[in-house]
């Protein structure tokens, strides 16, 4: 157990990497640090409000020497709002410190070091780049230190954005967020206005009460838009000035739906949504792997899941088939396929792809998107995949040439793992968005496997996270 003194001030830091959750990592003598608003190549003071027996935590109250690699933030939210903790650090100073940590994951926890380590895919636009966001209404936001110093009064405190790191019910007033194309901040914007300007409940996260709750936009590089609301009461005179409004002022608006959500925890999988204008989709588009094939086109929902990213998807996907490598007349396996975007990206070059995914729902968008897509070479079956990967499953669909394994973060199950080592595939192309996990599977993958090829794409610009691709070979 930590204990917590903020009077404690530690000069003169070194910083010299990032670490777990993005923070920086500092050193000073035989101490160590994990810091708060600082990046490598910083020596600052740091005020600790937590000490623990091999480390302290705490933030960058002054500095002694700026990074080359440091850079102005670019949001005026950023250090409140904890969506994008590397804004400070340097695009190029990212990709670094994200493909450093990637391969020091294979290494010191998969003891592998890959045949080939091909280089990071950066984003081209590593900003605007989401392509869903959810919003959190409050009728009580976040007042920072600076504005409660300007001695301003705030008698209304209806807000919109994004909870504050580590507080569950502090909702910080976003004005503008680079992660989202327009019209997304506009539309977050008018919401608070129509909202406020016709009394409407802004939600109360400690007494659960109150109509604006949630707001989900999805945009798409079709330039669609879908707005979803959750609303905390079933109030038909609000929903219908809410609704009339910004689609007056918003044409643009493809599909806008809502759910009444009165439960305690936000999730919208349990909710009926309800569709009041427009489809119950819009569409996603993502360009082909032979550029003389048509585009790949996906419906999305309000609960689809998609690539965040959408252009990185592509890249992500196209290393994953450059990696396979298939020939003629070759099956794959995707397992974890979600909505069966791998899988159909890879039915352009397989003879035969099976997805295998346990959420009923979204082999249903898999069937769908291929059915749309007019694929006909892939087929999706739902179960939990430690128990479907089984002698009579093989038996059906045939023994796989390839296998793709796109895992959740915390990576395959153990009888997953020795499900495949069982098989003895000649390929496995293994997709992670958590290179920890990643690195844990190739231990027991390794026995009977080399990893012949690795490639970190970056999907998320600003923040720690990072998508790793690996190839591995029958030995």
């Amino acid at each position: 157990m930590g204990r917590r003194d903020k009077n404690v001030i530690v000069t003169e830091v070194e910083i010299v990497d990032l670490g777990a959750k993005g923070k920086a990592v500092g050193k000073k003598d035989s101490a160590v640090f994990f810091v708060e608003g600082a990046v490598p190549g910083d020596v600052c003071d740091v005020q600790v409000f937590k000490k623990k027996k091999s480390f302290a935590e705490g933030k960058a109250i002054n500095f002694h020497k700026y990074s080359e690699d440091r850079v102005a933030p670019v949001c005026e939210h950023f250090g409140t709002c904890g969506g994008c903790k590397w804004q400070n650090l340097s695009y190029e100073g990212q990709l670094k410190y994200k493909e450093k940590d990637v391969l020091s994951n294979l290494k010191k926890i998969g003891g592998v070091v890959p045949q080939e380590c091909l280089p990071i895919l950066g984003c081209q636009e590593p900003y605007f780049y989401h392509n869903k966001l959810e919003f959190t209404f409050t009728d009580y936001r976040w007042i920072t230190k600076a504005q409660l110093d300007s001695g301003e009064e705030f008698p209304v405190r209806n807000g919109v954005g994004f909870h504050i790191p580590g507080f569950w019910d502090k909702v910080v007033d976003v004005k503008k967020c680079h992660l989202q194309k327009d019209p997304s901040n506009a539309i977050r914007n008018r919401v608070r206005e129509i909202g406020t300007e016709n009394g409407m409940t802004f939600y109360n996260i400690r007494q659960k009460t109150g109509f604006l709750r949630i707001m989900m936009v999805r945009t798409s590089t079709t330039n669609e838009v879908m707005v979803v609301f959750q609303l905390g009461e079933d109030n038909p005179e609000w929903m219908e000035i809410l609704f009339k409004t910004l689609l007056a002022d918003f044409p643009e608006i493809n599909s806008l739906q809502y759910a009444i959500n009165t439960k305690a925890n936000d999730s919208i999988y349990d909710l009926d949504i309800i569709c009041y204008h427009g489809r119950e989709y819009i569409l996603e588009e993502m360009p082909p792997y032979y550029p003389s094939k048509p585009a790949l086109h996906f419906r999305i929902g309000p609960k689809s899941f998609y690539q965040t990213n959408s252009d990185q998807a592509f890249e992500l996907y196209k290393t994953a088939l450059d990696f396979a490598d298939l020939q003629e007349g070759q099956t794959v396996y995707d397992l974890y396929t979600g909505t069966g975007t791998i899988a159909l990206f890879m039915a352009q070059k397989a003879a035969k792809v099976v997805g295998i995914e346990s959420v009923p729902e979204a082999v249903n968008a898999a069937n769908e998107n291929a059915e749309f897509n007019k694929i006909t070479n892939a087929t999706f079956v739902v179960g939990d995949m430690k128990d479907e990967l089984n002698d009579a499953f093989i038996a059906q669909h045939g023994v796989p040439d390839v296998i793709v394994t796109d895992p959740p973060r915390d990576g395959m199950h153990a009888k997953v793992v020795e499900k495949i080592l069982e098989l003895a595939v000649p390929k496995i192309v293994y997709v992670s968005c958590n290179p920890a996990t990643q690195a844990r599977d190739l231990i027991a993958l390794s026995t009977k496997y080399n990893v012949v090829k690795s490639r970190a794409v970056d999907m998320f610009p600003q923040t720690q996270h990072i998508e790793n691709v690996v190839l591995l070979a029958l030995k």
